[in-house]
């Protein structure tokens, strides 16, 4: 009788290896892999190898877009895997994304040995720093000498002159080693996106039964870091009237209940959320641009806004949405803005005096160890505001015609508990920014550079990784931008997708200049009349549409119920009357 036994294959390839290695023991488990033949040494060591759980993912910015939405949901890095060549520039979407909304992607790109650089060789770029702007670190790796050793000596035999060939790989060995050691750490402890480029000569095939190298891996405790002395702080604090918090781009339940009590119940303090927050509390206030655009629209508006002007303002989380906020606080500065929390703190308003690299919880925590009551009415006033626009915003919705606000108001108001919402940009979050959310829901969007490009292969990753009901709501060009998100055998049947297709880039209609010319037509909003049933058709989907408020409350009814395919549902607004719609909304709650 004959055993067939199943053996695990390595890589001939010392590096790769030993980047494999590294991975498995920092714990990185998920391989987002882009096909080609020069990566091959380490496709085959990711998929042969029992650890890991690889991904299959033919464009590569689609891939890489699809590991950021993993990563996102996972908070631990992603790695994304290609070949060399333009391959990797395809890359460079999502690292930016990462790079700006602090999420950790381990990027590898197999490279062609150094010698061919130049010389006019096929699919052969400098691939060495390439994204030297928007990363955390790059690790150039060295070439193995022991592999292919005869190549070497022909090509460049001055690296194998003056010891022996197992000394000078053992020197190779040590320096790629730090190098890993060193990009790993680096996206570990800061969440940023790091580059790895490692040069393999052929052959790429061959393949061990075991390991031949033992690298050196660097597994370090976690920092214990004392956190800063909160007592002036607190004096501030307690001294102020008028306190803002400002929440950006924020992971669901990082803040306690019992924080986002005391400030709800603080007379002095006014909360202001963003979409992205994931933060809820009747108390707060969700919809910036409701409150600050009917104010711009006042005779008297900079008394009004010398009066919503803070003392203390305190940001936490990722970057804002609001344009209004922020040229109301750029100009209407507090005497103290403190950011709270250890990821990046940008100056956005051009006034941030501290940094306080400490949770959000202990910060709050020590601000009320010890309550004050403070005399203030700051909170009440604006809170009469608030009310205001709330049922004129209801009255609103009453009155206008079907059309991308009254769309949104429609199909925000369905999604089911617990769900995840993955928004795109453009228009899509800005209108979202204008309701009020279930609070059960989970919400992100790509807010790091705010493009267009990746919001669906983003949120395929993210559905994959957290397993929760999905729900994706995009503009048509985004969804068009993007359509191979849906080229993959990684999308769950409760998977959705809602599009609202205006016709093109309606968002263009809202900004200041816009004008009615050809130009603007083709240029700027660049119309067009397409439809995504046929995508739909090719990748699997469910296809449905609305084109009325009507129509749109029926199809709601059955969107969310369970299927054996994911499902698309298209809402076709009027093109010519959304920006109207939109300016009189604010100009109506004045």
């Amino acid at each position: 009788m004959v055993v067939f036994l199943n053996y695990m294959k390595y890589s001939a390839i010392p590096t790769a290896q030993t980047i494999v290695q590294h991975c498995q023991a920092k714990e990185i488990g998920n391989i987002v892999i882009s096909p080609g033949s020069r990566n091959a040494p380490l496709t085959i060591a990711f998929a042969e190898n029992p650890f890991f759980k690889c991904f299959s993912i033919v464009d590569e910015r689609s891939a890489a877009f699809f590991a950021l939405g993993m990563a996102q949901q996972l908070n631990e890095p992603v790695v994304v895997l290609c070949t060399s060549g333009s391959a990797l520039l395809n890359y460079y979407p999502a690292i930016a994304e990462a790079y700006y909304s602090n999420i950790p992607l381990i990027v590898i790109s197999a490279d062609r040995p150094v010698y061919k650089l130049g010389i006019g060789d096929g699919q052969t770029i400098d691939q060495r720093n390439v994204f030297k702007n928007h990363i955390g670190y790059s690790a150039n790796l060295k070439q193995d000498v022991s592999h292919a050793s005869s190549t070497v000596l022909q090509y460049r035999p001055d690296w194998l002159e003056g010891g022996k060939i197992e000394d000078i790989q053992h020197e190779v060995q040590t320096f790629n080693d730090q190098q890993l050691n060193l990009a790993f750490d680096i996206s570990l402890k800061s969440n940023s996106p790091v580059h790895i480029n490692a040069p393999f000569e052929e052959p790429l095939y061959n393949a061990v039964l075991e390991p031949t190298v033992s690298p050196l891996l660097n597994v370090d405790a976690n920092e214990i870091v004392d956190g800063p002395n909160l007592e002036p702080h607190r004096e501030i604090w307690n001294a102020s009237s008028k306190k803002m918090v400002l929440v950006g781009v924020n992971s669901p339940n990082e803040v306690e209940s019992e924080i986002l009590d005391f400030l709800a119940n603080d007379p002095s303090v006014l909360v202001l959320t963003e979409t992205t927050s994931n933060i809820h509390h009747p108390h707060f206030f969700n919809s910036i641009d409701s409150l600050i655009a009917p104010i711009e629209m006042q005779l008297d508006s900079d008394e009004l806004f010398k009066k919503l002007r803070p003392d203390v303002l305190i940001t936490f989380g990722g970057l804002i949405v609001s344009k209004k906020v922020k040229a109301f606080l750029r100009k209407h500065k507090p005497d103290h803005h403190w950011h709270i929390g250890g990821q990046t703190a940008n100056n956005t308003f051009f006034c941030l005096k501290e940094h306080l690299k400490i949770s959000v919880n202990r910060f709050f925590d020590e601000m009320y160890a010890q309550p004050i009551k403070t005399d203030s009415d700051y909170f009440l006033s604006w809170n009469k505001v608030k009310q205001g626009y709330m049922l004129k915003r209801e009255a609103y919705l009453k009155k206008i015609p079907f059309s991308d606000f009254s769309a949104f108001g429609q199909l925000l108001g369905s999604v089911p508990d617990n769900y995840m919402l993955q928004l795109a940009n453009s228009s899509t979050i800005r209108y979202t920014q204008l309701f009020d959310l279930n609070p059960s829901l989970k919400v992100f969007c790509n807010r790091g550079t705010s493009g267009i490009d990746g919001s669906t292969s983003t949120a395929v990753g993210a559905s994959w990784a957290n397993g929760s009901p999905t729900l994706l709501v995009t503009g048509d060009l985004s969804f068009f931008y993007d359509s191979n998100a849906l080229w993959n055998n990684y999308i769950k049947n409760n998977f959705r997708i809602i599009v609202i297709n205006n016709g093109g880039g309606g968002i263009f209609r809202i900004l200041p200049g816009k004008d009615d010319s050809s130009v603007f037509e083709t240029y700027f909003e660049t119309r067009h009349s397409l439809s995504a049933e046929h995508l739909c058709n090719m990748f699997g989907f469910e296809y449905r549409t609305a084109k009325s408020s009507i129509e749109l409350e029926e199809e709601l009814k059955v969107f969310y119920k369970e299927t054996v395919r994911p499902m698309l549902l298209e809402i076709t607004t009027p093109t010519l009357i959304n920006d109207k719609i939109l300016i009189d909304y604010f100009r109506f709650i004045s």
